[in-house]
């Protein structure tokens, strides 16, 4: 069943990281880290989702590193490894998405943007990897904006700059924090779950 909008969706804006390109830093840390629990710890206590954010909203990789080294000199090289080995990270384009963002790019019907938490510093490494992101009409990354998802600036930047009406736009993400503070914006969002979700609740937009 189709939603009864009085204007039709005429915009699609992606998240990127696991909805479009896989990343888990457990895909390196299991290779550093021989215990599960000592992983899970480092990963929720030391190099926190909560750190790696501010490197995704402006904050140097430098810094970042040198600010947990300060606090927990007995990791060091761990906490090093976090930026120079980040490439190993990103694991590689999630297929079906993908297919789902060149049908939609084919189709012409919508315009295609992407909205994405990445550090400026690791971004160039993604785009030269990706060659899928050359279909979107333009990419707001938060690391060269200085802000992040789910703050409501960032969804007014993008909707300023490619002058969207957040009523005709629908936005998808993996995490539920940013789906909230889009649809709080005003934007139409979902939630990215897995391929065939996707697929169905797309259709059901679309």
């Amino acid at each position: 069943m189709h939603h009864q909008l009085t204007r039709p969706i005429d915009t699609v804006i992606f998240d990127l990281g696991n909805v479009l390109i896989k990343w888990d830093p457990r895909t390196l840390y299991r290779k550093i880290f021989v215990d599960p629990g000592a992983m899970e710890y480092f990963l929720s206590e030391i190099c926190t989702p909560e750190w790696n954010l501010k490197q995704d909203a402006g904050r140097s990789w430098e810094a970042g590193i040198t600010d947990r080294i300060q606090a927990f000199p007995e990791y060091e090289s761990e906490i090093r490894a976090y930026r120079e080995r980040w490439v190993e990270m990103l694991g590689g384009a999630m297929e079906e998405s993908v297919y789902m963002l060149k049908s939609l790019y084919t189709a012409g019907d919508f315009r295609l943007l992407a909205l994405t938490n990445w550090s400026a510093e690791t971004w160039p490494i993604a785009l030269e990897r990706f060659d899928f992101l050359q279909l979107f009409e333009g990419i707001v990354v938060s690391g060269q904006e200085g802000m992040v998802k789910p703050d409501q600036e960032i969804y007014q930047l993008i909707c300023d700059r490619y002058h969207i009406d957040p009523a005709r736009a629908l936005f998808i993400d993996d995490s539920e924090a940013n789906v909230i503070g889009a649809q709080k914006f005003g934007l139409n969002a979902i939630q990215f779950e897995s391929p065939g979700q996707f697929r169905q609740a797309l259709a059901n937009w679309l």
